[in-house]
């Protein structure tokens, strides 16, 4: 290989991601939609396992273009208000799954326990429908996100009442032991998606997929990177 040629391949791996990484029908979503916030948790220690999940190498938030579509009217809505969306995750590797599954199975690793689970014995996990074998993110068109203010320089979360995957009733959308703020905030959101398209998981007040996903009963396995 000639010297220039060695070069060349060099830069090409320090080179970041490009579109070429996502399959037909995706699409990164900070691109498509100026001006939303990303805070993939999966990609850091911020999350129920304590550190970042197989299959996110990198803050790249990935979803089918229909998806992708539908989330540009609720932003475009909540932005006249000096609002917007705030998305903690979108497509989910298979891997990423299997790494949660692993890890629920593991019943010595409870160090996020007091964060995420505390009223549930991790054996619990699975017969309670926290961890699953399979789910919807991987076929590319469910999202789990909030509204953020953007009043000041530094966006704020509004108050849903509990963290994302807080693995709780509480986190069920409609908690009435949720003050009337706290359930009118996950109103405007279960709202909004609804009209641009989304259907909800009663259990979790952050989750929603699109009712006419592209890929129903296809579950995708490429990395996030």
């Amino acid at each position: 290989m000639h010297r220039i040629s060695i070069v060349l391949y060099l830069l090409l791996l320090t080179l970041p991601a490009t579109a070429a990484d996502i399959p037909d029908g995706f699409v990164e979503l900070e691109k498509y939609i100026p001006g939303i916030h990303i805070e993939l948790r999966y990609s850091t220690n911020e999350n129920f396992l304590g550190h970042p999940v197989e299959g996110y190498q990198n803050m790249r938030c990935i979803i089918s273009v229909q998806a992708a579509e539908a989330l540009k009217g609720v932003q475009q809505e909540l932005k006249i208000f000096g609002l917007g969306l705030k998305v903690f995750d979108a497509y989910r590797p298979q891997r990423a799954v299997d790494d949660f599954v692993r890890w629920a199975k593991d019943l010595d690793d409870t160090k996020m326990k007091t964060d995420y689970y505390p009223g549930v014995a991790k054996k619990d996990l699975f017969e309670k429908g926290y961890i699953a074998a399979k789910s919807g993110h991987s076929r590319g068109s469910t999202v789990d996100l909030t509204i953020i203010s953007l009043d000041n320089e530094l966006p704020a979360e509004l108050d849903m009442g509990t963290a994302f995957d807080f693995f709780s009733p509480q986190s069920w959308g409609k908690n009435l032991s949720m003050t009337s703020q706290q359930r009118a905030n996950r109103m405007l959101l279960q709202k909004l998606m609804q009209k641009h398209g989304f259907k909800t998981l009663k259990e979790e007040w952050w989750h929603f997929t699109l009712e006419n996903e592209p890929f129903p009963a296809r579950y995708f396995d490429f990395i996030i990177k």
